[in-house]
């Protein structure tokens, strides 16, 4: 949905924009000459709403010249600085909850065309800890949002529900660091749930950067389903170049890099930055009233994203 926005974002812009150049250069230029003539040929000087008449442009045009640096303005924008996603899961959960509206940065990872989305210049790379938006590898339609966890050349191993992450080392020299696991402080337990079961949410302390997750304690975590990578061991994955390694906050309710793989560089969208609105959605079956009206406001849940 989001690309054919785009598509028909550029087309608006491009026809508003020809029609804007026409009028500026040729229509509005032939109006004047227009009401000069008929000026010349009257003896009494035209009234105000004559010439109103005379050099006003069509309903088209002027609907055109009117919202083309508003279409230009918001295409901008969207397709290379900031573009507006909401949370649809909550496998980002507890940092992000569905039903918030969050800003995704378009620039900090390079400027693309938005419609083939073809790098034009570049700007940085994600970093591990980072939450980004991207388009989901197994279906391009489908925007999804997680955390990075292993960059290019990274180890990351899943085990137990505990997480190890081997950082690149390119000359694999002797220095090279072992896989270290990711120290977890626990905060608490209770406050969230999934399917009746208590989950526990901790503070992750990625290399870099803290962050809180949720673990559901109380189940097997499912590696029959991971993804197998060849040459590694179940449960291990070596990030290749130019991909990253994503995973939910969320950990036992989230279907990501463990489960389908890598995510290339060119699926990249930007990083989540903001929280800009949040919404509940809690509307019972027996409510009349559509399930996409919201039923309150989560004014606390506005500002950055850690």
């Amino acid at each position: 949905m989001a690309m054919y926005f785009s598509l028909i974002l550029v087309i608006a812009t491009l026809v508003t924009g020809t029609v804007w150049l026409l009028d500026k250069f040729v229509f509005a230029p032939k109006r004047q000459l227009n009401l000069a003539s008929t000026q010349s040929q009257c003896a009494q000087p035209l009234t105000e709403e004559a010439q109103r008449k005379i050099t006003e442009p069509n309903g088209f045009v002027e609907t055109s010249v009117q919202i083309f640096p508003v279409i230009a303005f918001v295409m901008v924008l969207r397709s290379f600085i900031y573009e507006p996603f909401q949370i649809p899961s909550g496998s980002m959960m507890p940092n992000l909850f569905d039903g918030d509206f969050i800003l995704v940065n378009k620039f900090n990872y390079g400027l693309r065309e938005p419609v083939t989305r073809t790098k034009f210049w570049e700007n940085g790379a994600p970093e591990r800890g980072d939450v980004v938006v991207f388009k989901y590898p197994e279906d391009e339609r489908v925007d999804f949002i997680k955390r990075v966890i292993g960059v290019p050349g990274d180890v990351v191993i899943y085990r137990n529900k505990t997480l190890y992450i081997k950082p690149a080392c390119p000359d694999q020299s002797s220095d090279c660091p072992g896989a270290d696991k990711v120290m977890n402080e626990f905060l608490a337990t209770g406050e969230y749930s999934q399917l009746n079961m208590a989950l526990t949410r901790y503070n992750e302390k990625l290399p870099g950067r803290d962050h809180e997750i949720l673990v559901n304690n109380n189940t097997y975590q499912q590696t029959r389903r991971f993804h197998n990578q060849p040459g590694t061991a179940k449960g291990q994955w070596i990030v290749p170049e130019g991909q990253y390694f994503v995973m939910g906050d969320n950990r036992d309710n989230s279907q990501d890099s463990r489960f389908w793989g890598f995510v290339p560089e060119d699926n990249l969208v930007g990083e989540a930055v903001a929280i800009w609105m949040s919404f509940e959605f809690e509307r019972t079956q027996d409510s009349w009233l559509p399930t996409w009206i919201p039923t309150g406001f989560r004014f606390e849940r506005i500002g950055g994203i850690n």
